[in-house]
């Protein structure tokens, strides 16, 4: 079966949709595969400016059918052709005859001339044999592109400059190791004799092309259908590029397997670090703060982590020292005002409780005292499972050399930004993610020197989670010991996005686990470089979001950044700062950052929703992570000579830390910054260190049976959703959720209407919502839980957009309205809104407070109440405000896109 135009591979409803438009004409066509059945087809029709889309199923003998309006009878082929060459007739069902098939479209090229997707990266039919999928015309023209560009082409210089990279690597780190010499040595005559097998393959396409070019007739169906169904010599030149690959791929297996084993053999891997004795066990040593009580009274403040108690002694005055046992702290609030000031309130034996301000020398000590009472809290708090742990991220791109003697900086949250005070900085995590890139250390020698670093550090023998690597990509995950038991459901995942998305130079690597009722999602990434290659970095960021498989494999239709509740996504991501090199450095040199951040890529493509949607970044406060020179970092060097020239790489923050959590969960960013003292690499190691709240299997105190069931429930007034589509197909809305015992649905939507061009506005009634009973009717329990939404279309059962709500904020008698985005693929594909309650039976009401729930924010210098107040309810999940030129109505949308609706210009 040959190529077919019209088929265009895992495309999403979104772009199938923007190809329809673009073509205009009733009876438009394009099939694509289907996003919710393995193995299906969507074929996707134009009518009336409307994109209508079927299902097309293969039954047990692989037949192939189009799901139609009832009363047509279902027919069957044999092949995506033979089908869409019977729809092209009327009658059959559907709207209309398939009249014009829509092309795939060339896809952008960057400036080095690979496409976004990658050099030479095929659209075939399923099953079609390798020749026929490569479409004749575009291959000539993008030979002559590649072929006879000079000094030569750009495939080819990457791939002698990856080639040579593992050799210059290799006499970097046999550098006063003789005994490498020889590895390295072999391993260029393995390069030469591959350059000879790429020259061999960038010939044979050339001949190839001048040889098809010709013959073809110009009204054969070849030329006219852009394709050739077969040839001999197109399969075998097709099958040398293959094996081309698998030769490139299996010597990178034998770089990182000599480099293992003549390591290993010459105990080359930080003999310090592993023979340094390790420290006992150390109990964490009592901190002393200076602060200022009222206008000038000046006084100590003492944290005994051990004994659970804070010592307040007052300079000059002659009062005896006031010692506050862990128990009497009721709370404890954040100056938002003022960043260095705190106010502890505690309880008082038959007294009104008191309230102290405390103003410290800075926000940094402020924030150490904190971190402090709240590991008191934790130590004595005598519950068996945690409330909050401490996660730390790192990112680093190793620049292919080894890593330093000591990496105690950047595993302790030191150097430049939003740093750990010294006071807290050896205070241990709950789990360390550490994600590298361009590592040229085998698995094991990396995972022991991680896990030797952190036992010198800490005095803990950390466990390995999960490691996950793609060539030089890696993934590690360590937690304490005592936490093991609490890991389960580990996933691990790759994807490559380099050359054809089919070379792991760049790519991603994930981890996702449960933490008791807590799901994690980490993702290690390293994206195109470049300058001029952001539309490609967007690219790999979509490619890696739709194809990396992690977390639990019922939610594999909603957007991977729905599927956990806490998510991070790190690693160099290669987004540069669109400045002039010398302005740039300027700017570092005054410390400028504001000017910097407010040309760099990767915020203004977040500002333009193109990646990273509704993620978290914490603050920039360190200079660009990337390019130093080795040795010091003291000198940006901007220039890099390779095979196509002279390459301008400006100062840039390249290495990077973001996250995204569900709504109503507690996360905290306590630093994020970058180490000043590891010169080994290009680029500086990055760090990111988090407080997040994690939940636990739920023990009701009434056990099951001992009294008269009694169900909570979550019921629904109305929803309303407005998608991004043409479709005009009906609705229905599934409801998953860990608190359920299984997916719950919807009938389809009682009204709709597409007056405004490119969107569909649906709602849904109360008798069109099912009402949601969770597994536990306790307050406490449901106060945790999340409710994950599907819009999908009738007809094709596929998603317009998924989104997370909180049940915590709609507990209570009265119906509360919710409003959120809406996610498909990474893309924000619209908005819903409605109103929900989550009722709770009486005698199941009660909760308790959580121990992050005892630290809160002042918004001004206004006296708080003396009297700790309860939780206060979160308002509605409201993702983003209404511009301040506009007023705010009681009904509308916060989404700007959607102001349209409510008739606000």
């Amino acid at each position: 079966m040959a190529a077919a135009a019209w088929y265009h591979g895992d495309i999403s409803q979104v772009v199938a949709e923007e190809l329809l438009a673009k073509a205009g004409r009733d009876g438009s066509f394009l099939v694509r595969d289907s996003e919710s059945v393995k193995g299906a087809y969507a074929l996707c029709l134009l009518f009336q400016r409307h994109v209508y889309t079927y299902r097309i199923l293969p039954d047990a003998e692989g037949l192939l059918s189009v799901q139609t309006i009832q009363g047509i009878q279902a027919k069957c082929f044999r092949t995506l052709p033979d089908l869409i060459g019977a729809y092209q007739h009327p009658n059959n069902g559907l709207v209309t005859p398939l009249l014009h098939p829509v092309h795939r479209p060339r896809l952008a090229e960057d400036s080095d001339g690979e496409d976004a997707r990658g050099w030479g990266h095929p659209v075939s039919c399923p099953g079609a044999p390798l020749s026929s999928r490569i479409h004749i015309p575009q291959l000539h023209q993008r030979l002559q592109e590649q072929v006879h560009r000079s000094p030569a082409s750009d495939f080819m210089g990457f791939m002698a400059e990856y080639l040579a990279h593992h050799v210059q690597d290799l006499e970097a780190l046999s550098h006063g190791h003789p005994q490498l010499r020889h590895l390295s040595t072999a391993l260029a005559t393995a390069c030469r004799a591959l350059h000879s097998e790429i020259d061999f393959t960038l010939a044979g396409l050339e001949t190839l092309a001048r040889v098809f070019d010709p013959p073809v007739a110009p009204h054969s169906p070849a030329k006219e259908q852009g394709f050739l169904s077969s040839d001999p010599d197109l399969e075998l030149l097709l099958n040398k590029i293959s094996t081309v690959n698998h030769l490139l791929s299996s010597l990178e297996k034998k770089v990182l397997k000599s480099l293992q084993e003549t390591v290993t053999r010459h105990n080359l891997a930080l003999p310090s670090v592993a023979k340094a004795p390790l420290p006992a066990a150390r109990p964490l040593a009592v901190q002393n703060f200076e602060v200022k009580v009222g206008k000038s009274q000046r006084a100590a403040l003492m944290v005994d982590v051990s004994s659970g108690t804070v010592t307040i002694t007052k300079r000059g005055s002659g009062s005896p020292e006031e010692v506050i046992p862990q128990d009497k702290i009721l709370q404890l609030i954040k100056y938002q005002s003022v960043q260095s000031k705190v106010r502890l309130v505690c309880d008082r034996e038959n007294q009104k409780s008191l309230s102290r301000d405390f103003i410290f020398p800075s926000a940094r000590k402020r924030e150490a005292f904190c971190q402090l009472l709240q590991l008191m809290k934790i130590q004595h708090s005598n519950l068996d499972e945690p409330e909050i742990i401490s996660v730390y991220v790192g990112t680093w791109n190793m620049g292919s050399t080894p890593p330093p003697r000591s990496l105690a900086s950047w595993l302790t949250s030191r150097g430049l930004g939003h740093t750990q005070d010294e006071t807290t900085a050896c205070i241990p995590h709950d789990i360390y993610v550490i994600g590298t890139q361009e590592n040229s250390l085998g698995d094991r020698e990396w995972v022991e020197f991680l896990c030797a670093s952190l036992k010198t550090l800490m005095a803990i023998d950390y466990r390995v989670v999960a490691l996950q690597c793609l060539w030089s990509i890696k993934i590690v995950v360590l937690v304490k010991p005592e936490h093991q038991r609490r890991i389960s459901h580990v996933h691990t995942s790759s994807v490559k996005t380099g050359i054809a998305n089919t070379l792991g130079n760049k790519g991603a690597v994930g981890v996702s686990f449960l933490f008791n009722g807590t799901s994690f999602g980490f993702i290690n990434c390293h994206l195109a470089s470049g300058s001029e290659k952001t539309h490609r970095r967007n690219q790999n960021y979509s490619d890696i979001l739709h194809s990396l498989a992690l977390g639990d494999k019922r939610l594999g239709g909603f957007d991977l950044t729905l599927r956990f509740t806490h998510l991070f996504w790190f690693g160099d991501l290669n987004y540069r700062l669109d400045m002039d090199v010398q302005d740039i450095l300027s700017h570092i040199v005054k410390k400028d950052f504001q000017a910097l951040l407010a040309v760099d890529q990767l915020s203004l493509e977040r500002e333009k929703n193109k990646v990273f949607l509704r993620f978290s970044e914490g603050d920039i406060s360190f200079p660009p992570t990337y390019r130093y020179e080795r040795g010091t970092r003291d000198t940006y060097v901007w220039q890099k000579s390779k095979p196509t020239g002279i390459r301008i790489n400006v100062p840039s923050w390249c290495d990077r830390i973001l996250w995204k959590s569900h709504p109503e969960t507690h996360m905290v960013c306590n630093s994020y910054g970058c180490t000043d003292d590891i010169v080994t690499s290009d680029h500086s190691p990055v760090f990111a260190t988090f407080e997040v709240g994690v939940t636990s299997q739920f023990v009701p105190k009434e056990a099951p049976g001992s009294s008269p069931e009694a169900l909570a429930c979550i019921e629904w007034e109305s929803i309303e959703v407005i998608v991004k589509t043409t479709s005009c197909s009906k609705c229905y809305i599934e409801f998953h959720s860990y608190c359920l015992e299984e997916v719950q649905r919807s009938g389809e939507n009682t009204f709709q209407n597409w007056d405004t061009p490119g969107f569909l506005k649906m709602g849904w009634s109360s008798k069109n919502l099912p009402v949601l009973n969770p597994i536990l009717p306790d307050l406490e329990y449901l106060g945790d839980q999340h409710l994950l939404l599907s819009i999908k279309g009738v007809e094709s059962c596929e998603s317009y957009g998924e989104c997370c709500l909180a049940l915590r904020s709609a507990i209570g008698t009265t119906a509360q309205q919710f409003e959120t985005f809406l996610f498909h693929r990474g893309e924000e594909t619209g908005s819903v809104r409605g109103w929900m309650r989550v009722r709770v039976p009486r005698g199941r009401c009660g909760t308790r407070e959580r121990l992050y729930e005892w630290i809160s924010f002042e918004e001004d210098d206004a006296e708080p109440a003396a009297e700790p107040p309860t939780c206060p309810k979160p308002p509605p999940q409201r993702l983003r405000s209404r511009p301040r030129s506009l007023p705010e109505p009681t009904t509308g949308y916060t989404n700007p896109a959607y102001f349209i609706f409510e008739g606000v210009p």
